[in-house]
């Protein structure tokens, strides 16, 4: 499931627990910066196999797991 993906993608590269995070999780409520955005960007690309345009993914856990799944596709 790409959600859960996801989320264990997010809170290994914080390093906090998945379970602190869910789909209405903002990247803003998680403190991810500008480099941290482009490096975490880079791992959804290798894990999924798509590119992402950090632009269009969304703020949310939610919007960036819908963008994958439609990239996907």
């Amino acid at each position: 499931m790409t959600l859960e993906r996801v989320i264990n993608l997010l809170a290994d590269h914080l390093e906090m627990d998945a379970s602190e995070i869910t789909e209405a999780t903002t990247f803003e409520d998680l403190g991810v910066d500008s480099l941290d955005t482009v490096e975490i960007m880079m791992e959804m690309e290798d894990e999924f196999g798509i590119e992402i345009k950090p632009n269009e993914v969304g703020k949310s856990v939610k919007e960036l797991v819908a963008y994958i799944d439609a990239k996907a596709e």
